[in-house]
């Protein structure tokens, strides 16, 4: 039985911790400052609760979930990696690139596992668009909206960083390709990091990407839309629906309407399921640290270019 960690218990860590509780692993340990948080826990899972990340890495550890704030994703996971555990990071991989690569490098060098949780992979409703566009092979362009209310919890990071994140590797993901070139405009109105951004991408492979993010629409949306050669696609991330339209047809003037049902599945609890599987196969990781250092590439690139 493989033994592992939560590192921070904020909303996605006790998502973690949930889900490892349900499955066939045994949590050695959860790690917070906040003794509420801890408490919380430990009443709930009848988890060992550790306010010092070192202390809980005395214990024998196969490996973690880093869930703490972006800026501390480096400090934290060397430490995981020195210990020789696995682990998989909350994206984004780290705060810029070179933390980034320091981090591939060393879990290469240690000999450990590093996934990066871009959890939106593993929404049924991406994972269906993936499989309607590859049946197409004539994609044209890709729409991800990804807006709502401003979080209090995040301080660290700006929405880019934050929001962006998912859906710059969900175009990567889709189209199957590298970013040729990228372009942003940014805002900022209620932090001190951006809150709204624009930003639009043209893909190696020739398909054209926008994404529009924000902190300042009163409520949640997510949603992907493709335009492919013979079809369009239409994908609502929250309730995990997926319409398929035809092309227009000029000889009747119309179109029809597919609507795809999916079971709903929870994401994270699978990808932590795929985490753990190539951990106990010794497989590659599904979302492996060089997907995330992509991210954070492009992360660099729209900063530098950013208005």
């Amino acid at each position: 039985m493989l033994k592992v960690a939560v590192i921070g218990l904020g909303w996605m860590g006790r998502i973690h911790l949930r889900n490892y509780t349900e499955m066939d692993v045994e949590v050695v340990g959860v790690v917070d400052v906040n003794q509420e948080a801890l408490d919380q826990a430990a009443e709930q899972f009848g988890v060992p609760t550790f306010t010092d990340l070192d202390e809980l890495l005395k214990h024998d550890l196969d490996a973690a979930s880093v869930c703490v704030p972006t800026s501390m994703h480096h400090e934290v996971g060397m430490k995981i990696i020195e210990k020789g555990a696995s682990l998989i990071i909350e994206k984004p991989l780290a705060l810029d690139v070179k933390q980034g690569r320091e981090l591939v490098e060393a879990a290469k060098a240690k000999g450990v596992s590093l996934m990066v949780g871009h959890v939106e992979r593993y929404n049924p409703a991406v994972q269906r668009v993936k499989e309607l566009v590859a049946e197409d092979q004539g994609m044209i362009s890709i729409t991800i909206e990804r807006v709502g209310p401003y979080p209090p919890r995040i301080q660290d990071v700006g929405v880019i960083k934050d929001l962006g994140s998912h859906d710059l590797d969900l175009i990567r993901y889709i189209t199957g390709s590298d970013f040729k070139s990228v372009y942003a405009v940014k805002s900022t109105s209620l932090g001190k990091h951006e809150d709204t951004a624009l930003i639009t991408a043209e893909m190696e492979n020739g398909v054209l990407a926008n994404i529009s993010t924000n902190w300042v629409t009163p409520y949640k949306s997510r949603k992907i839309s493709v335009a492919c050669e013979s079809k369009y696609i239409a994908a609502n991330l929250v309730t995990q629906e997926v319409k398929e339209y035809s092309a227009f047809s000029t000889y009747d003037a119309a179109y029809s309407v597919r609507e795809w049902p999916l079971m709903f599945r929870e994401p994270v609890k699978a990808e932590l399921t795929d985490f753990l599987s190539a951990l106990r196969e010794g497989k590659p990781m599904p979302i492996s640290g060089e997907d995330g250092l992509k991210v954070l590439e492009t992360f660099e690139r729209i900063f530098d270019c950013a208005c």
